[in-house]
């Protein structure tokens, strides 16, 4: 059983989710259905990753539709009041569904500059049943700030690259002292390069655990919701199992110290996707 947190909206929330970025067909859909069986209630996708048919049949086939969360994002090409009205109802399409359970901005896209408008139409869709919770994805102190004092609405979730290579301190700091749930996309990094680092797998060696799970573990403590991804049944019961052990402060902090900067190029400021 994964363990929940209470967003700022009331909302009940896992400690961990189920990415399904790059999972299409119907192995896509097979791979998500196993997620479901194995524990997992939280689901991430986006418009950008061509899959929402495919995580709506697989919420269909798992029999369980009102136990779970199911995410998607606004793409940048569709920001504005009356394009987002228009995506969302697109989604809910594509997905099969009548609510949308999370409801993100996938990019600010500040050149655009108007992620404003397009938040103000996810809460008009909150406020008519179609979206439960809203919030975005790659979003700076400033850029949650404008939001605030121009929407007078918190988002209860802000979804970034966060990893032990790149743990976005002052960003998580502000989330809560805003009551944002952060949540963690690459939680792992450079996969390879970061489970091969020593220190964790001295944590990992501590606990009797993977060096995933160590990772996954030093995530969740920090108050963060990881959603990694795999296809494979076992790996993902893998992961879920991880709230069996607890990391000492001192594993938490030598796991911190290999923190070194973004990984992928994706500063909010600067990056844009469409």
């Amino acid at each position: 059983m994964i363990p929940t947190v209470t967003l700022n909206d009331g909302t009940a929330f896992p400690e961990l989710g189920f990415g399904t970025f790059k999972l299409r067909g119907e192995d896509g859909t097979a791979a998500i259905v196993s997620a479901i069986e194995n524990g997992y209630r939280l689901l991430d996708s986006a418009v950008n990753y061509q899959n929402e048919p495919e995580v709506g049949e697989a919420v269909r086939r798992s029999g369980i539709r009102d136990q779970l969360i199911v995410t998607t994002k606004v793409p940048g090409r569709e920001h504005g009041y009356d394009e987002t009205m228009q995506s969302a109802h697109a989604s809910l399409e594509r997905l099969g569904l009548d609510r949308i359970d999370l409801y993100l901005i996938h990019w600010p896209n500040p050149s655009v500059n108007r992620y404003v408008d397009t938040f103000q139409a996810m809460i008009d869709l909150q406020k008519d049943g179609k979206v439960g919770s809203v919030g975005v994805s790659n979003f700076t102190e400033a850029m949650l700030t404008r939001l605030i004092d121009e929407t007078g609405v918190t988002p209860a979730v802000n979804q970034v690259e966060l990893h032990p290579y790149f743990q976005q301190g002052d960003l998580r700091a502000f989330h809560t002292q805003h009551g944002i749930r952060t949540e963690s996309w690459s939680p792992l990094g450079r996969r390879g390069e970061l489970l091969a680092e020593p220190v964790i797998e001295q944590v990992a060696a501590a606990h009797g655990v993977t060096p995933t799970q160590a990772v996954l573990r030093w995530h969740t403590q920090l108050g963060s919701t990881p959603i990694p991804k795999s296809a494979d049944s076992g790996r993902q019961v893998e992961n879920a199992d991880i709230f069996g052990f607890t990391l000492t402060d001192a594993e938490v902090s030598a796991i911190s110290g290999l923190e070194r900067g973004r990984l992928w190029d994706g500063d909010p400021d600067t990056h844009e996707e469409m």
